[in-house]
């Protein structure tokens, strides 16, 4: 298990994480950070907890407004790719008809 060093809100802390995924954390905490500087900002200095609560929650209502987006893309990708299949089934059998006309047109 890694230990990675971060800071928020001007404070170092040491956290765990597995191998291979320091960047990956580093970069979470600096999106945290980010958000809690802003909080920090827009409401004056709170407690330290108060100031991590609040700027988790406004994380989280954006990655529900983000996952609620997603659903609906996907919902439409499905649309989208059911009239595509629809579209090709279609075709093939257009194909396949001009064929028959094209074989009888050859054998009469």
């Amino acid at each position: 298990m890694a230990q990675v060093n971060i800071t928020v809100n001007g404070r170092p802390y040491a956290v765990g994480c597995e191998d291979g995924q320091e960047h990956h954390l580093l970069e979470l905490a600096r999106l945290f950070d980010r958000q809690v500087r802003q909080v920090s900002e827009d409401m004056g200095q709170l407690g330290e907890t108060r100031l991590f609560l609040m700027g988790a929650l406004l994380l989280a209502d954006e990655l529900s407004d983000l996952r609620g987006r997603l659903s609906v893309v996907q919902a439409e990708l499905a649309r989208f790719q059911s009239d595509q299949a629809r579209v090709e089934t279609r075709a093939v059998g257009a194909l396949e008809n001009a064929a028959k006309r094209i074989e009888k047109l050859a054998q009469g």
